[in-house]
């Protein structure tokens, strides 16, 4: 499901309601530094016929192309949200596009939120963690309590670490969204206690504003993943809601 358009939609998104969706990566190719299991755009390895990255420059036009006609329509825009195919982060000029998104925003969208998709890789590199602190919603991504089962869902490149990533998003201070995914596979399943609990640990360390927490809806390029219906994520969080977690829940 790779996206065509470097600036597409607005399209309708389960967690972010009107979205406006700003692809920072190849629009016929795929680039991340994680290969998740789950992943709606496929393997890393199928998605290499493209590597061109759009420039600040490109951006920034094609966005302001849409904002202007988007204006004059009236359409609905909830949020301006960079996703794409595969890791927005990984643009080297993502700290500049995010002010010029912020400048177009201002001027064209004052009331939509602008919304990164991350998985929290580059938040210890100053530049990216201070163009992330700027957006409305930086979303977050935590999938797993452990590196070795962090290996197994997101399936990282060399060199992951996520005490890392979990140090690097306590600068936040809280003010950031937390997304995972829950998920079951033939050798792992996120409800299981040992998982549960250790992505509660991390959830209380941190105290994120809001946590997303979600399931497969599209289909996956690994077979044999198993959703979780709303209920039960609910009844797996329940204690983190009585303790006043802002938890959505989106089956």
């Amino acid at each position: 499901m790779l996206r065509e358009d470097t600036v597409f939609g607005p399209i309708f998104s389960r967690r972010l309601g009107q979205s406006l969706g700003i692809n920072l990566l190849p629009t016929k190719g795929k680039i991340c530094n994680f290969d998740c299991i789950y992943c709606e755009c496929g393997w890393n390895r199928d998605g290499k016929l493209d590597k061109e990255i759009p420039s600040r420059d490109e951006v920034r036009l094609r966005l302001e192309e849409a904002l202007i006609r988007i204006s004059k329509e009236g359409t609905k825009v909830d949020s301006i949200t960079f996703s794409g195919d595969g890791e927005p982060t990984l643009n080297p000029e993502f700290p500049g596009i995010i002010d010029d998104t912020l400048m177009l925003r201002d001027r064209y969208l004052p009331g939509a939120k602008v919304s990164v998709l991350s998985n929290a890789t580059r938040v210890h590199i100053p530049e990216v963690f201070e163009a992330l602190k700027k957006v409305d919603s930086p979303i977050l991504k935590i999938d797993a309590p452990t590196t070795d089962l962090a290996s197994r869902i997101n399936r990282p490149a060399p060199g992951y670490e996520l005490e890392r990533v979990v140090e690097s998003l306590e600068k936040f201070e809280g003010d950031f969204i937390l997304q995972t995914m829950f998920l079951r596979s033939p050798d792992f399943d996120s409800s299981s206690r040992d998982v549960l609990e250790g992505w509660k640990s991390i959830v209380r360390r941190l105290r994120p504003r809001e946590i997303m927490v979600y399931t497969i809806a599209r289909p996956t390029p690994m077979q044999g993943l198993e959703k979780f219906s709303a209920e039960r994520m609910r009844e797996l969080v329940g204690d983190l809601i009585g303790e006043g977690f802002n938890i959505v829940i989106t089956p």
